[in-house]
Formats: structure tokens, C-alpha cells, sequence
């Protein structure tokens, strides 16, 4: 032994060309393996019972199995999301869920994993149709939706005033069928019909053709030959709301829209478990005199917390319940804690179905969704985090007032960060392009609703993530009035120009009524389906045609023909 002093003797080296130490191993099981007996066990009979009503009426579940990112089986029910953090241990599972729920979710999400391991063995994430009975006649259980929104469009928004008893009697029978997703194109298009009775700011006629067009498509989609699952298409298995036990959010920023009468703030929160963005919002009303913008809404108390500290940190809390639109409500109860910190942007933790790596990925994910009218309707759905790897260029655009930003990807994929001046968020770009600079440290990531044109992805930003902090434009202080580099103008979009020309000739029949429109409709719709044509969109201009020589005849005929020109023309519109 070396003696007081002496140097301490060297560790020995490892021999030269030993291999890395190998990364842990993925334990490859699927929770599909636990039988009845066991969930029994955990759960109780009288639980088991009420998933085996839940499994005979059918329900949808996505179910990702084990990997290196993520050791533990998933599945995402409608509900709530189902963790197995322990191989071949039931007790381990966990889930976001109130305990009422808990143990329910644990039996459905077995039995998913169980059809998934029957119809698509090692697939990493795969979307199943668990229990439930094939529908194989004509009825979709909407033909009395479909006849009111029929009514609506012959008599138009403006002449809906009577309608109200029909409404009601409608959506009573929606609620007790929970046909969810009908049901809230329903709510939306009644208050769309309140609004403009009102004579309110937040009442589109776009918005009612879309509507309108959305219970037929979803209609359609469930009915003939080539019928989707009806747990997708009409949400039959979607709880309106499920209350959630202490779980997580992370904030992501927050979006303020506003009229003369009110201001909305939309906040975007992670729900790291399941993958999911949740919205919370919340309206204020705008007192006389008053100009509320998004610094000021930046202090105000939203469930015991301001929006600011909840759009840019980390909300602990017991008292959150989600809504089948993945809308998140926080009670202000005092025996239910929650506590919000500040976020220091580290949003690489978060898991890779929100984070984004690979925008060329992420552009086909995009592209292979069904279209928008029969695809559930949750709020922030298309919402990503895109990690930045470079910022290419900043540039405003003084025709639009609108800031584009080009970031890339490690792998060089890019997409356009686009936001256009409000005035209700007047230091919004300021904030963004700064952001985006670096000025207040290297920009990490960038969250937003991701969409996809002609010319690529492109994100309208919520938050920015740089070194050590959160930026949120739309709260940020400021009146635009810094510099910003001026780039060109866009091109001109014929084809959208054409798509959005046609689409608002349609929303304007929807407005007045079939049987209301003046002698020159007609003439106007074939001028449209001239310039459709014109750019190649040669059956959707077929479409508009139809509608256009149905005005002559009997009005209930052009209901038909109305939808199929707005459903074509919808789709074209998103996709372009």
C-alpha cells in the first residue's frame, strides 16, 4: 500500500477498442396481456361493469407502446390518458383521471391494447376501434339536424329568429344520443344565429356555411359504403367533461382576440401524460370607455392565477377538469391547490408528439389527416412546439402588416412563422421578431397552430422559448413601432383568391336564404365558377354551376348541390 502522501494510484484504463456502454434495453410487453381476472381484481366489479357498458357501445383510443423516448405503454382515450409505468404490474398504471374514472379508463385501456396487439402487433403508435356495434343502415341519428340546418339555409341567418324552439328540441335529442361532435357544431351554429341577432362582432356568415356543411358532412361520413368509425366522425364516446385529478400543465403562450364589445384570452397548456394541449379561455367583457389590450389582460386572474403566469409557466393543480374539445377549466375552490411557477422554456422534456424535430415529417402527418369537417373537433389540435435550429431571415411585410419569419430544423426543413398587427396586442411583433433576433438569448423553440399551404408549413406563433424564459407576444409591451426589416409583399394566390371568392358567394347564400336571394345571384355564381375554372379547379366550378341553375327551380333542391359545392370547396381551401 502507498504510504502517507504518495499520489493516488490511477483507476485502470479501459482496454483500447471496448465498445460504448449500450443503452438500456426497451422492455417490449403490452398491457393487452392482463386479463379480466386481474382488472377485476384492481378494480372491482361494479367499475368492470361500467367499462364493459362503455365497450359495448364502442370507443376510439390511440395506443403508443413502449420505446426509447418513452419506457412506458400509453393509451389516449377520450376521456383521460393511461400510463403502465411498471411491466407487467396493473397496480401501476396511472392516469390524469378523478378517481371516479380512474378505474374505469384502466379497463378500456387494456382492452385497447389488447385490439392493438391483435390487428397491428409492433406498430410504435396505432389508432383502434375498441367494442361497439358495425352501423350498417342508412341513419346517422343527425337527420333531424340535418333537416334545421336545411331550414337554415333556405331561410337564412337573417331570418332564423323562429327557430329557437327547433334548436332546442334538437339538441336535446344530440345530448341524449351523445353525439358529441354534431352537438357542438350545433351549440357554435346557434350562437353564431344568437350573434347576429344581436348584431354582434363575433357573428361570420362563413362561419355559419361551414356549419352547415359540417353536420352534413358528418353525416356522409357515417353513412354508405365506405362509413368511417362513428366514435371518430361523431365523438359518441366523448364525456362532456371529465374532472382531472392533481395533474401538470405546461403554459405555451396565449392568443388575444377581441371585438368592441369583448376580449378573449386563449391559453395553451401541455399535458405532457397524454401528449395533448389543452385551451384554457376566458372572455372579459369591455367596459364603456375602456381599450383593453394584452398587457393589461396580462394581469388579470383566470382560476387563482394571472394569464400571464399561466401562458409562460408551470400550473400544478387539483382542480382542472377538460372538456371533450380538450378546453380546460380551473375551479377556484380552496381545498384544491394550484400553484403556477415560472418556466424557464425548457420544452425539450415535453414529449415528441407535440415537439416537432422533423417539419418535412410533420408536413405529411399534416397531409394525411381526414379533412377538417369530420375530424373531432378539439381546440388547439393542430397546436406544435417546432424546435428551432436557425432563424433563416425576419422580415415585414407593410402591405399585410404581418411578420414572416423563416426557421429551419436540424435537418434544414423550414416553415414560416406568420403574425399579423392587432390592436388589441399592439407590441405583438416587436416581441416576436426580438424574440427571434436573440435579444433576449438564443430562440430554442417556437409554439403555435401549425397549418400547411401551397408553399409549406407554416406556424402562427403563440410563445417563443430563448434562453431562460418564455417570450409571449400578443402579452408583451410595446406599440409595433420598432424596427423592422421590410421584405417583399406576397404574391398574389389566384387559386385562394378563387377558392375564398367562391366560398364567400356561398356564406352570403347561407346569410340571406334560398328563397331570399335577388334575381343576380345566379349571374354571380357562374361568374365565380368561371374564375374557378380558370385556375383548374374545373369540378369544384362544376359544383358552383350546379348550384347556380338549382336557383331557378324548386329552393329545397339547391340544399343538396349547396353542400356538395361547400364541402368541395372547403376541403380545397384547407389543403391549398
Amino acid at each position: 500500500p502507498a504510504g502517507p502522501g504518495a499520489p493516488p494510484t490511477p483507476a485502470p484504463a479501459a482496454p483500447a477498442g471496448d465498445p460504448p456502454p449500450a443503452a438500456p434495453a426497451v422492455l417490449d410487453w403490452s398491457p393487452g396481456t392482463f386479463g379480466d381476472d386481474e382488472i377485476e381484481a384492481l378494480i372491482g366489479s361494479r367499475a368492470l361493469a361500467l367499462a364493459r357498458r362503455t365497450h359495448r357501445r364502442g370507443f376510439s383510443a390511440l395506443v403508443r407502446r413502449p420505446g426509447a423516448a418513452d419506457p412506458a405503454p400509453l393509451v389516449e382515450l377520450p376521456s383521460c390518458t393511461v400510463r403502465f409505468l411498471v411491466p407487467h404490474q396493473l397496480g401501476y398504471a396511472h392516469t390524469a383521471a378523478a378517481p371516479g374514472a380512474h378505474q374505469e379508463a384502466v379497463a378500456l385501456a387494456v382492452w385497447a391494447c389488447r385490439v392493438a396487439d391483435e390487428t397491428a402487433p409492433g406498430v410504435p403508435e396505432v389508432r383502434v376501434e375498441v367494442g361497439g356495434a358495425i352501423v350498417t343502415v342508412g341513419g346517422s341519428g343527425l337527420e333531424a339536424a340535418l333537416d334545421l340546418a336545411d331550414e337554415v339555409l333556405l331561410e337564412g341567418a337573417v331570418n332564423s329568429a323562429g327557430l329557437a324552439g327547433a334548436f332546442a328540441v334538437v339538441r336535446r335529442d344530440l345530448e341524449a344520443a351523445n353525439l358529441r361532435w354534431p352537438l357542438l357544431a350545433l351549440d357554435d351554429l346557434a350562437g353564431q344565429l344568437t350573434a347576429y341577432r344581436e348584431r354582434s362582432a363575433h357573428y361570420h356568415p362563413e362561419r355559419v356555411a361551414d356549419l352547415l356543411a359540417e353536420l352534413h358532412a358528418r353525416h356522409r361520413a357515417v353513412t354508405g359504403a365506405a362509413a368511417g368509425p362513428r366514435t371518430r366522425v361523431l365523438g359518441t364516446e366523448e364525456a362532456a367533461e371529465t374532472p382531472l385529478r392533481r395533474v401538470r400543465l405546461t403554459g405555451l403562450g396565449c392568443r388575444i382576440t377581441g371585438t368592441a364589445e369583448d376580449r378573449t384570452a386563449e391559453v395553451f397548456l401541455a399535458q405532457a401524460d397524454s401528449a395533448t394541449v389543452l385551451v384554457l379561455r376566458h372572455r372579459w367583457p369591455v367596459a364603456e370607455g375602456t381599450d383593453p389590450t394584452g398587457p393589461e389582460l396580462a394581469g388579470r386572474r383566470v382560476g387563482g392565477a394571472t394569464v400571464g403566469a399561466l401562458a409562460a409557466g408551470n400550473l400544478v393543480t387539483e382542480s382542472a377538469a377538460r372538456s371533450a374539445a380538450h378546453r380546460v377549466r380551473l375551479a377556484t375552490r380552496r381545498i384544491a391547490a394550484t400553484t403556477v411557477s415560472p418556466s424557464s422554456g425548457g420544452w425539450r422534456s415535453l414529449p415528441d408528439g407535440l415537439v416537432v424535430r422533423d417539419l418535412a415529417g410533420l408536413a405529411v402527418t399534416l397531409e394525411a389527416l381526414p379533412p377538417r369537417l369530420i375530424r373531432p373537433r378539439v381546440d388547439a389540435e393542430a397546436f406544435r412546439v417546432v424546435e428551432i435550429a436557425e432563424v433563416r431571415s425576419i422580415g415585414y411585410r407593410p402591405g399585410d402588416q404581418r411578420l414572416d419569419a423563416v426557421v429551419a430544423d436540424a435537418a434544414g426543413g423550414t416553415a414560416t412563422v406568420s403574425a399579423v398587427h392587432r390592436g388589441v396586442c399592439p407590441g405583438a411583433l416587436d416581441a416576436l421578431a426580438g424574440a427571434l433576433r436573440g435579444e433576449r438569448g438564443r430562440p430554442r423553440f417556437v409554439s403555435g397552430a401549425v397549418h400547411r399551404t401551397r408553399g409549406g408549413l407554416v406556424v402562427a406563433p403563440a410563445a417563443v422559448a430563448v434562453e431562460g424564459a418564455v417570450v409571449v407576444p400578443d402579452l408583451a409591451e410595446g406599440d409595433d413601432r420598432g424596427h423592422l426589416a421590410t421584405g417583399a409583399d406576397a404574391r398574389v394566390d389566384e387559386l385562394g383568391a378563387a377558392v375564398d371568392a367562391a366560398l364567400g358567394l356561398l356564406a352570403e347564400l347561407a346569410h340571406r336564404g334560398v328563397r331570399h336571394l335577388p334575381p343576380t345571384f345566379p349571374q354571380r355564381l357562374r361568374a365565380a365558377g368561371r374564375v374557378l375554372a380558370g385556375v383548374g379547379l374545373r369540378r369544384s366550378a362544376d359544383a358552383v354551376e350546379e348550384v347556380a341553375a338549382g336557383l331557378g327551380a324548386d329552393p329545397p333542391a339547391v340544399c343538396g348541390p349547396w353542400v356538395d359545392a361547400q364541402i368541395r370547396l372547403s376541403v380545397t381551401a384547407d389543403r391549398r
